[in-house]
């Protein structure tokens, strides 16, 4: 099996309702990270100003701040500044949102185990849950 440093990664965009990351989205990351399901890359909070220009906020310089002191993160800094501009756009000005890089951790194992039998990933496509919650509720309901 050949030997990945990382498993995929996947780039969130979280509304903040305040600046902040709400406590139970925080304790959340906290359980999957413990659960070893996933590895908390980097954290960035990015504010957009009315005027359209935006400010960014490094977690690692506020760990404490946002309850993060206990985390070790895996590559902070993974997360450049084209993603931060690119994920600026879609935020409205006056708001904030926060920038979230995960690492399927449970995935790494398979990724490496593909790339060893001399396969690749040809392609992987998410469907966001709140779409797969609301075709599974509408078949609930036809039946």
């Amino acid at each position: 099996m050949t030997d990945f440093r990382f498993g995929p990664v996947e780039l969130y965009l979280v509304s903040l309702d305040d600046d902040r990351p709400a406590p139970a989205v925080v304790d959340s990351l906290h359980e999957l990270i413990a659960s070893g399901a996933v590895r908390l890359l980097d954290f960035v909070i990015i504010h957009k100003n009315d005027d359209g220009s935006y400010t960014s906020i490094e977690i690692e310089d506020h760990l404490e701040e946002y309850g993060f002191e206990d985390i070790e993160f895996g590559a902070i800094g993974v997360t450049g500044e084209e993603d931060i501009e690119g994920f600026a756009e879609l935020i409205e000005p006056g708001q904030s949102a926060a920038v979230v890089a995960l690492e399927l951790a449970w995935a790494a194992r398979l990724a490496g185990a593909v790339a060893a039998s001399g396969a690749e990933v040809l392609s992987v496509e998410r469907i966001p849950a709140a779409i797969v919650n609301a075709i599974v509720e509408l078949d609930e309901e036809g039946e």
